[in-house]
């Protein structure tokens, strides 16, 4: 039996999960989880929050930069809520196999203090929000590297900010801004006012300064339209960023030939892909004119495109993913919809106005010739 999307390696103890598991709460918990663990490999409680909607992307990230007292304020889901959702996931682990481990939550801030999750930061509270849990495929080296990764501190991060603000240790007008003990602090009450700003764009220098610095830190804008935090550099000591620049004029060359390897090897991954998904297309609508197929996943699966070609779903060719790109090319290329909107026409109600066109096309598809 599959649960949430993940197929446990032996059969389910259903005897042994406690009521919990089949409660309306405990049935999204179990999606939520599967399709985490279908990604990754492993499931962590404020993933599986993101995934119900009781947090937000930007949400977590404010609370990882210091900007929450503790998790749970930024929630709008009781607290009884949240541990029912624990329980739920717990049970769902245990019966489907996974191995608990304990992950370190630290701030991007200087001290790196321990992220709190609950207001009265009781031990067993906290340990559950902690708690990962992880596939039994996991090989030893993959366990290491993973625990490697999520122990590392994390970066110190500077927001910029989206609007005037005066800095409340100062007095002065604020530029980009440091959280300290849930307040923001200018970079020279934060002490990192002798750093540089080096703007994102050249991945080797922006790698190689931030090595070359004793201390940096990541410059972050929130992005209001996709809600969520995106990075716009690095703040480093100077003398770290003239030796970094030196670095990389010694060995321009033979990074630009190395670039050059990646766009091929790149190009071809893309193009085994794109076929792969054509042949999927061509399985569930047999009826697709010919050559449609090839053009509809080479649009879809544009590198960069952000379209659902390039979702986590559309990369493991999840038939609902694949019918979604079907269904767009059919509504723009064999409806009136591009006329409509042309028009003026609302999106919603142009989509109204075509959803029986694009069903009969996806009618006919289906069918085999």
């Amino acid at each position: 039996m599959q649960v949430g999307g993940y197929r446990p390696r032996g059969p389910i103890a259903w005897g042994a999960v406690s009521e919990v598991q089949g409660s309306r709460l405990a049935r999204r918990v179990s999606d939520a989880a599967g399709e985490l663990l279908k990604r990754s490999r492993a499931v962590a409680p404020v993933d599986v929050f993101v995934r119900l909607g009781w947090l937000r992307t930007a949400t977590v990230d404010e609370w990882r930069q210091g900007r929450h007292d503790h998790l749970h304020a930024a929630m709008t889901v009781r607290p009884d809520r949240i541990a029912a959702a624990l329980r739920a996931l717990r049970a769902w682990a245990e019966a489907n196999g996974l191995e608990p481990a304990e992950t370190p939550y630290s701030a991007a801030t200087r001290d790196h203090r321990e992220l709190r999750f609950t207001a009265a930061g009781h031990d067993a509270a906290e340990r559950d929000h902690r708690t990962h849990w992880l596939s039994p495929d996991l090989t030893p080296a993959q366990r290491e590297r993973l625990a490697a990764r999520q122990a590392k501190a994390p970066d110190i991060t500077v927001l910029m900010p989206p609007g005037d603000w005066t800095c409340p240790g100062c007095r002065a007008p604020g530029g980009l801004q440091v959280a300290e003990d849930g307040a923001p602090l200018c970079l020279d009450c934060a002490d990192l006012g002798h750093l540089v700003f080096l703007a994102s764009g050249n991945a080797a220098l922006s790698r190689r300064a931030k090595k070359e610095s004793g201390l940096s830190a990541v410059v972050v804008e929130h992005n209001r339209r996709r809600k969520r935090y995106e990075r716009r550099g690095v703040l480093v000591e100077e003398a770290a960023l003239e030796r970094a620049e030196e670095q990389c004029l010694a060995d321009e060359d033979a990074r630009a030939r190395r670039r050059e390897r990646d766009r091929e090897r790149r190009a071809g991954q893309d193009a085994d892909f794109q076929a792969r998904m054509a042949a999927e297309i061509v399985r569930l609508f047999p009826g697709c004119p010919a050559g449609r197929a090839e053009e509809i996943a080479r649009h879809a699966g544009l590198r960069g495109s952000g379209r659902v070609g390039r979702t986590a779903a559309g990369r493991d060719l999840d038939a609902d993913a694949v019918t979604l790109a079907v269904i767009a090319s059919i509504r723009h290329l064999d409806t009136g919809y591009d006329a409509l909107l042309m028009a003026g026409v609302p999106r919603r109600e142009a989509r109204d106005r075509i959803r029986a066109d694009v069903d009969a096309a996806l009618a006919a598809w289906r069918r085999r010739p």
